[in-house]
């Protein structure tokens, strides 16, 4: 049985839910944990956030639900609400993180959100994954240039499909995969001990 962690960097949902995963990994070291990136804001949703009224309102029912940061970074780049949430761009950078320390994905994924939903930092921009490489011991030289080439273009398409493959439809999925069995643990919010009670319900059916 693995783990399979569905999200997207730019889903402010999948940003309440980092703490639940962290937790989630630390107390299941033997279950190895696959990271993948959702499309949440790709073709015809690849417009300026403004086009979203939606998300003060839901952000502040997420940090006061799970209580992560909105910090004043994020809140300086989406002021003028022009900034464009590219989740392509995203997946090829979580894609860059992952193919230079895939054991540490699920640590990662996080550190990217926090870049954007704290710190401010456009997931589009390759000086992103450079801070966020550096910060966390990796060949950063290595992850920027992984993060435009053809590689990482597969990558991201290849999440997306392996999203719908798995039958997908929100961010953050958490599921428990074995063989072609794939059971959710949680969607959209869970507490980690309720992940856990779900994980020894499937263990012992």
């Amino acid at each position: 049985m693995q783990l399979v962690y569905a999200f997207d960097a730019y889903c402010g949902w999948s940003h309440g839910f980092s703490p639940t995963l962290h937790e989630v990994v630390s107390r299941h070291p033997e279950l190895p944990v696959e990271v993948v990136s959702g499309g949440l804001f790709t073709g015809s949703r690849r417009v300026p956030i403004r086009e979203f009224g939606y998300v003060q309102g839901a952000n502040a029912q997420i940090a006061e639900l799970t209580g992560v940061e909105f910090g004043a970074g994020y809140a300086r780049l989406i002021a003028d609400g022009s900034f464009v949430m590219d989740s392509e761009a995203a997946a090829r950078g979580v894609a860059a993180l992952r193919g230079v320390a895939p054991d540490r994905a699920a640590e990662l994924s996080g550190a990217l959100q926090r870049a954007f939903y704290v710190d401010g930092r456009s997931l589009s921009d390759p000086a992103t994954y450079r801070e966020v490489a550096t910060a966390a011991g990796l060949d950063a030289d290595a992850v920027t240039a992984a993060f435009d080439s053809p590689e990482a273009h597969k990558a991201a398409a290849d999440d997306f499909r392996r999203c719908a493959e798995l039958g997908v439809t929100g961010f953050p999925t958490l599921l428990a995969v074995s063989g072609d069995r794939a059971v959710p643990l949680a969607r959209g919010h869970a507490t980690a001990d309720e992940v856990d009670r779900r994980l020894a319900a499937l263990r012992t059916s």
